[in-house]
């Protein structure tokens, strides 16, 4: 159902080479060839001469002297100097520290207790594995814990569980694949360097990218390159450097802001942020036509539509088996010339497809959709292109130290078309900002 306005409350509806580190050359130290002490003339005694001769037989780099007449001092009979040290000093390289090999696989043959910290607190169950022993494989943690071998609080727990500060969990006997340490190959540092190049906010807890149009945020069937799988590049060296994790979600082919939490802290205050529904997005769309009225709330019902080789939320009734409700307020900030409107969007719930599912439901597609554009016979036009016009323009959450993180993400290149074929201004007033945060 849709209502018009936003009043009334509640409405239905690196070093050089390996092995040569470089080290400080020293002063005086590593010469090729140490000097000796020069003769004083013919007046020496024998027994002086005599020593001098012994301790430079007992130089072994006098082989490098050389025989110098100079008439002034020896009457131009030769005497043999040593030669002049080279200009460049000649220095060992120190040996190249060890390189730090992956620990052994640890065993723990003694069943453990651990408390769950505050740091913890909210955390699944599966995921506190996870963060707790890097090396335990995800499959090993799903079977001990559909065993029982897991307890919380002495009783069995499923993975999806959260755990509560102070909770006391029970550590079966363990066997633990080899700790990974940083990746350093070169599809890491491009990971690395990508995920650098579409950051708009980053500080100690949180990291906030602005996700390209068309990359998936999680794998699936047939996907190799996705957010979470370029993640693991920005996990620091050690065996006790945390994996920065995702805590919400976006379509493939919507662009825009993507919370990452870097520390377990942030990743169970944020979560624990979406689940109250204390995060504010907004979202811009460009849609067919324009919405009537021009502000509003659209509420529903959605249920996931299995198809052969689809699927996708459908507007369902109250009471249908696996129906949830969904709430989403919207507002028209410009149009052009009756045919399209540029809407902000802001979602109360946090359903899958929501936007896209409430757009189509209410007559007014979204531009691009390839599963919930239903208007037949409708031509694009001239200029924009056929790609979802979806962006997660803003959000807004409290930072898990205090304070909030309040970050807007820019309209990606083909929207960015439109925007400049249309004449809209990115900057214009936002109406949506008037819109309420409950359902």
């Amino acid at each position: 159902m849709r209502k018009g306005g936003y009043g009334g409350g509640k409405q239905s509806a690196g070093p050089r080479g390996r092995g040569h580190a470089e080290g400080p050359r020293g002063r005086g130290q590593g010469r090729g060839l140490a000097e000796g002490p020069r003769g004083r003339g013919h007046g020496r005694d024998r027994d002086e001469r005599n020593k001098e001769r012994a301790r430079e037989r007992a130089n072994p780099r006098q082989s490098d002297l050389r025989v110098k007449h100079s008439p002034k001092r020896d009457g131009g009979r030769g005497r043999a100097v040593p030669a002049r040290p080279p200009r460049e000093q000649v220095f060992v390289a120190p040996p190249a520290p060890p390189v730090a090999a992956p620990k052994p696989a640890q065993f723990s043959a003694a069943v453990q207790t651990v408390t769950v910290t505050p740091d913890e607190n909210g955390m699944r169950v599966d995921r506190f594995f996870e963060a707790r022993f890097p090396g335990l494989s995800f499959s090993h943690i799903q079977r001990i814990i559909r065993k029982g071998e897991v307890r919380v609080n002495g009783k069995r727990t499923e993975p999806k569980n959260r755990l509560e500060a102070g909770q006391a969990v029970r550590i079966p006997p363990l066997k633990l694949d080899a700790p990974k340490l940083r990746d350093d190959a070169p599809q890491a540092q491009k990971d690395r360097a990508f995920i650098k190049s579409i950051t708009l906010f980053e500080d100690a807890d949180v990291l906030v990218l602005n996700k390209p149009m068309g990359l998936s945020v999680q794998g699936g069937s047939g996907t190799v390159r996705h957010i979470d799988g370029m993640l693991g590049a920005l996990r620091g060296p050690g065996v006790d450097a945390q994996r920065p994790r995702l805590v919400h979600r976006l379509d493939k082919d919507t662009a825009g802001c993507l919370l990452v939490a870097k520390t377990r802290f942030a990743a169970a205050a944020l979560a624990k942020t979406f689940r109250t529904r204390s995060a504010r997005k907004i979202y811009w769309a460009l849609v067919v036509g324009v919405p009537k009225p021009k502000q509003g709330r659209v509420s529903t019902y959605l249920a996931k539509q299995e198809e052969e080789e689809d699927s996708y939320m459908r507007i369902a009734k109250h009471g249908e088996k696996d129906a949830v409700h969904a709430v989403t307020y919207y507002a028209v900030v410009e149009t052009a010339a009756q045919k399209l409107s540029w809407i902000s969007l802001k979602p109360v719930t946090g359903r899958t497809h929501q936007l896209r599912a409430h757009m189509a439901h209410v007559g007014n597609p979204i531009i691009g959709d390839p599963k919930y554009f239903n208007i037949e016979n409708w031509e694009l036009p001239g200029g924009i292109q056929n790609k979802l016009h979806l962006l997660a323009r803003r959000i807004a959450v409290p930072h898990p130290r205090g304070g909030v993180i309040d970050v807007s993400a820019p309209l990606p290149p083909h929207m960015q078309q439109s925007w400049n074929l249309l004449g809209f201004d990115a900057k214009r007033y936002d109406p949506i900002e008037e819109a309420p945060e409950e359902e």
